[in-house]
């Protein structure tokens, strides 16, 4: 596999700068090509945390952990690879600090939301309109569930949701129709270039037809990967493992996450002062952490000029207090 074959990380620089502040584990969520954690490695290496700092990379696709080895192998012994979920991070992280850093600190968590220009590239991985292929979209190649057998097992109504809740498409109840039309007729619905000439066929106009596709192809992706889910999880769980002065970066494409994130973020950043009118001089209960920065942080023109995908990248870190509460 080629060097080049995943995106370059977008706003690496950025990731180091908000997050490697102190030694301890980091942990790369979302370890794609293995962009952001060379990043984090080559600083913590270059810095004088060097000898008391660990990485953690995780991914489910066995592609991405294959790749980020051979592009990671000058640093043997400061990092470990795992396959996984990040939705699952909390174990993932106890099981390698209790095993390789008994005692280390988690002093960073990132995870990068976007999907890797290798897996939209590639045909037989069935993320892409642009691609023919299989209609599958597994971020894990093992996964039981494709998008093809999620058409198919869906009614109407069921679809119709899944296009407006993920995808925001206004035309979902048509699409739907559609679609489910279509499979009932015969068609087995089982090739991207298949459904993509559904969605054509009901959204009239280029420009029209390039935006719904684009959302119907997120919306079944978020789904076959139960991508909503997962983030729940992470964002329930990430802020735990951090210790004092720790942070949890973590990098959206799309509306749908980056609402998620923000508003996770908040609440763990504000006091609680009770009910409203009772007048507190202090709050019931002083929040565990705060925000770095309450508006994200965006790529500079200069990288979206030469990276055009971290023109609608949003990242949001979240830090634990000194006192705050935290498993890390």
């Amino acid at each position: 596999m080629e060097q080049d074959s995943y995106h370059e990380p977008v706003m690496a620089r950025e990731s180091v700068e908000l997050l490697v502040r102190m030694p301890g584990i980091y942990v790369d969520c979302t370890l794609g090509g293995g962009g952001h954690t060379e990043a984090f490695l080559s600083a913590l290496h270059c810095g004088e945390f060097r000898d008391a700092s660990f990485v953690i990379g995780i991914d489910q696709d066995t592609d991405a952990l294959a790749h980020a080895a051979g592009r990671l192998e000058r640093f043997e012994g400061s990092y470990r690879l795992v396959r996984g979920n990040f939705g699952d991070v909390a174990a993932i992280v106890r099981e390698v600090r209790s095993t390789l850093v008994p005692g280390m600190p988690v002093a960073g968590v990132f995870a990068d939301l976007g999907v890797s220009s290798f897996q939209i590239d590639t045909p037989d991985r069935g993320f892409s309109y642009l691609r023919p292929g299989p209609l599958d979209m597994r971020m894990d190649p093992e996964g039981e569930v494709t998008a093809a057998s999620l058409v198919r097992s869906l009614d109407e109504r069921e679809l119709a949701d899944v296009f407006y809740r993920f995808g925001e498409e206004r035309q979902s109840r048509r699409i739907a129709a559609a679609v489910k039309r279509a499979v009932e007729e015969g068609g087995a619905m089982e090739t991207t270039g298949e459904l993509a000439r559904v969605v054509r066929s009901v959204v009239r106009g280029h420009e029209h037809q390039v935006k719904s596709l684009s959302r119907i192809f997120q919306a079944l992706r978020i789904a076959v990967n139960e991508e909503m889910e997962v983030l729940e999880q992470f964002l329930e769980d990430a802020p735990l493992l951090l210790a004092p002065c720790g942070r949890l970066g973590v990098m959206s494409y799309h509306s749908l996450e980056d609402r998620m994130v923000k508003q996770r973020f908040r609440t763990l950043s504000e006091d609680d002062w009770g009910p409203r009118g009772v007048g507190l001089r202090e709050p019931l209960k002083a929040a565990g952490y705060r925000l770095v920065r309450s508006k994200p942080f965006v790529a500079g023109e200069a990288e979206v000029a030469v990276n055009p995908r971290a023109r609608s990248a949003r990242l949001r870190v979240l830090e634990r207090k000194e006192s705050g509460g935290g498993n890390g």
